[in-house]
């Protein structure tokens, strides 16, 4: 995937800010220490795009990031982790399930889970929510340039089983360190967003 322009919209905490266009969104969910910025600067090829830090839960609004005037992939706040009041965890919720809800140019939610570790109580909780909205799962097991190549896929398979997933979803291995999985994303990101089916691009909304 060769990326022209590629920059931050708006950082949104409302359904008003969100960008007036038509382009397909996917949107990116996951805990707050799962490396969401990460994972979307090593898409784009980007070293500092999507704002990274070493304190968890730093991403506290909803982040647009346009690709080409022709998709969007979107950030969403962290769970699980961040050490925040519970105020501003149901703050967080709702935006969320706001977003998810309602956004009609959004065509894929993903769950970006840590290869390290088995998917917790709240990752669970999460995808029960996108395949009930969606109907399959898209996963990316980030990190796994963390876990040895002999033991990788003992943890893809505990991830595959603790999630639940089926034939019907797709999982893969993910490294924003070494670019693992890169290609393999944006084919699952162009397909399930109709990119590369040739369809138009989407225009700005009056």
């Amino acid at each position: 995937m060769n990326i022209h322009n590629a920059s931050l919209t708006i950082s949104a905490v409302s359904p008003k800010q969100y960008p007036a266009t038509s382009f397909p969104e996917i949107a990116f969910a996951g805990r707050s220490n799962v490396g969401k910025s990460s994972f979307i600067n090593r898409l784009l090829n980007r070293k500092s795009l999507a704002r990274t830090s070493s304190k968890p839960g730093k991403t506290a609004t909803i982040n647009f990031y346009n690709i080409d005037n022709a998709l969007y992939l979107v950030d969403l706040p962290g769970y699980g982790y961040a050490q925040v009041s519970k105020e501003e965890k149901k703050k967080w919720a709702s935006m969320i399930e706001t977003y998810l809800s309602t956004r009609e140019q959004l065509k894929c939610t993903a769950l970006l889970v840590d290869a390290r570790h088995t998917p917790t109580a709240d990752d669970i909780s999460m995808l029960g929510w996108i395949k009930a909205a969606q109907g399959y799962a898209l996963v990316f097991a980030t990190k796994c340039d963390k876990v040895a190549k002999t033991k990788l896929n003992e943890h893809l398979d505990d991830i595959y089983y603790t999630l639940g997933l089926t034939d019907e979803d797709i999982l893969i291995p993910f490294s924003a360190e070494t670019g693992l999985g890169r290609d393999d994303a944006w084919d699952a990101v162009l397909e399930l967003t109709g990119l590369n089916n040739g369809e138009d691009k989407g225009e700005k909304k009056e």
